[in-house]
């Protein structure tokens, strides 16, 4: 969720860089752009790695599962 409000305020420097003729301002807005849409991958990402985990340990579970009910 923080890299869509980095984004939003990385906009409004860049239009307020924009609307004053401060290129300097206009950059750090594009900077902070990037900075939302690095952390946004990154969030998702870290979302997939999670998930992928997790089925990977219920998938173990019920392995476990069948083989303990073999063995009975």
């Amino acid at each position: 969720m923080g890299s869509i409000m980095t984004k939003i305020k990385g906009k409004a420097k860049e239009v307020e860089g924009r609307l004053t003729g401060d290129k300097m301002r206009t950059a750090q807005g594009k900077a902070g752009q990037a900075k939302g849409e690095a952390q946004g991958v990154g969030e998702r990402t870290s979302s997939r790695v999670k998930a992928g985990v997790s089925k990977a340990k219920a998938k173990i579970q019920r392995g476990r599962a069948k083989a303990n009910a073999r063995t009975r």
